[in-house]
C-alpha cells in the first residue's frame, strides 16, 4: 500500500473510533527525505491522499501543511527511526493527565507497552515555539507523550506502530477512568 494512503486510513481510524473529532489532529509519514503531512484543517472523514502536504526533512514545508508540521519534522531529525507521526485527542488521555504529573499506566497492557508516559506542559501562547523541540526531544526516548490540556503525539516505525500506541495509551487511560469510578484503582 502507498504510504500516503495508509496514513490516511489509520489517521480516518482515529476519527472513527473516538480518539480525533471530525477536524482535529494531524498525521505524518516520512517516505526517504520526504515528510507527508496532514494539511490544516483537514477533515478525517473527506481526506484523500493526494491532499498530503510535502515537507522536506530539511525544514521547507509545502504551503497549507498542518500547524504542527515543525513539530512533525523536529521529530524526524532527532529520530531517524521513526517513519510516522500521529497526533490525536483521545478524551481518556486528555483528561486523565489534566493533574500533575505523568500518566502511569494501572493495566497489565499499559504497563507492558509503557510503564510511564511523560506529560509536558507547554502553555498555549507558547505552544507553537516550544512544542517541536519538547516533543521532539521526549519522543527521542519514548513511543509516546502527552502535552498536558492538548493531546497525545506517537511515534513510530510505521504508521500502524504510532496508531498502536495511541489506541493502547487511550485503553489504559480509559481502563484507569472506569476503575477509578469503579473505586478499585489502588
Amino acid at each position: 500500500m502507498d504510504v500516503r494512503e495508509d496514513l490516511v486510513r489509520h489517521y480516518r481510524w482515529l476519527r472513527q473510533y473516538g480518539c480525533n473529532d471530525s477536524h482535529s489532529g494531524n498525521a505524518s509519514v516520512r517516505e526517504g527525505d520526504t515528510i507527508w503531512v496532514t494539511p490544516t484543517g483537514a477533515c478525517a472523514d473527506t481526506l484523500a491522499p493526494d491532499e498530503l502536504v510535502a515537507c522536506a526533512l530539511d525544514g521547507e514545508c509545502g504551503e497549507g501543511a498542518s500547524l504542527d508540521a515543525p513539530l512533525h519534522l523536529a521529530v524526524y531529525r532527532r529520530n531517524p527511526n521513526a517513519n510516522a507521526l500521529l497526533h490525536s485527542h483521545g478524551p481518556y488521555s486528555v483528561a486523565l493527565t489534566m493533574g500533575n504529573g505523568d500518566f502511569v499506566p494501572p493495566d497489565f497492557e499499559g504497563q507492558y507497552y509503557f510503564t510511564c508516559v511523560p506529560v509536558l506542559d507547554i502553555d498555549y501562547e507558547d505552544y507553537l515555539a516550544e512544542s517541536p523541540g519538547r516533543v521532539a526531544q521526549a519522543l527521542a526516548e519514548n513511543r509516546i507523550v502527552v502535552v498536558r490540556g492538548h493531546g497525545v503525539y506517537a511515534a513510530g516505525e510505521t504508521v500502524d506502530r504510532a496508531y498502536k500506541w495511541t489506541n493502547s495509551l487511550e485503553l489504559s487511560a480509559k481502563t484507569a477512568f472506569i476503575a477509578g469510578q469503579a473505586g478499585t484503582l489502588r
